[in-house]
């Protein structure tokens, strides 16, 4: 079934000397939005190709770090904004995504912060029950490279962040941090509530590495599992099955 039609308005404004950043106005609960902003974020990577360096989406903005001796501020205003009227004159609809499944080993091994949760009167069980129910929404990209921030968590299993962030998370690390879950897609600082750790790699960094800036922007979706209106689904899996899978202990 088609999802209701999204038009949003927007702005263009300059916050460095060339950095760029759109912002949408959304109603947050508006269908298909966090789809609408991936759209126009892949729009601007195809037609900019050469002309920037960073396209970043967020929940209701996007932030584009171009490259300013090839283009001046005010032309690449002027263009970008044909680009998104473009797209909204023409309409968009939100489709249904693919559900990415990915599995994750709950243990206190490999979830080091659930003891937080119990301490709260959340037993393992029932965390694993809670976090494995919905079907979330990476709402934004970003914090590193492939990180993706789903939305919402049931509100039993919300937890502040440490107040204090570690020097090290491990790759795969699933946390949970006030209404947001994500996995660590590299080993990386945070201060995210960890509760497993799922084994499939989400982002390519030596992909990444490899590649020019062009040939990044050209396969985002190649380098990264995750991107802007993806749906997502936790499933529990044995301690066996985690190391089948090439999981670290």
């Amino acid at each position: 079934m088609v999802s209701d039609m999204i038009q949003p308005s927007f702005k263009i404004e300059p916050i460095a000397e060339c950095s760029l950043l759109v912002t949408f106005t959304v109603k947050a609960e508006t269908t298909g939005k966090e789809q609408r902003v991936g759209h126009i974020a892949d729009a601007i990577r195809f037609n900019f190709s050469d002309v920037i360096m960073n396209v970043t989406p967020a929940y209701h903005s996007i932030l584009v770090d171009y490259l300013p001796y090839r283009i001046t501020e005010d032309e690449f205003i002027l263009k970008l904004t044909n680009v998104i009227q473009g797209i909204e004159q023409t309409g968009f609809s939100a489709s249904p995504s693919e559900l990415i499944v990915l599995p994750v080993y709950y243990a206190h091994e490999t979830g080091i912060d659930i003891d937080r949760f119990e301490k709260k009167g959340v037993s393992l069980d029932e965390l694993i029950k809670l976090h494995t129910q919905p079907e979330y929404t990476v709402s934004a990209i970003g914090f590193a490279p492939g990180f993706g921030f789903l939305s919402d968590v049931p509100a039993k299993l919300m937890m502040p962040r440490h107040s204090t962030p570690r020097l090290s998370v491990a790759k795969g690390s699933v946390a949970i941090a006030n209404t947001k879950t994500a996995v660590y897609p590299s080993e990386s600082p945070g201060g995210w509530n960890v509760i497993g750790n799922c084994p499939i790699p989400l982002f390519d960094l030596e992909h990444l590495n490899r590649a020019n800036t062009d040939t990044c922007l050209a396969n985002i979706d190649s380098i990264s599992k995750l991107k802007i209106g993806a749906k997502v689904k936790f499933k529990a899996i044995s301690r066996e099955d985690f190391l089948s899978l090439g999981g670290l202990l």
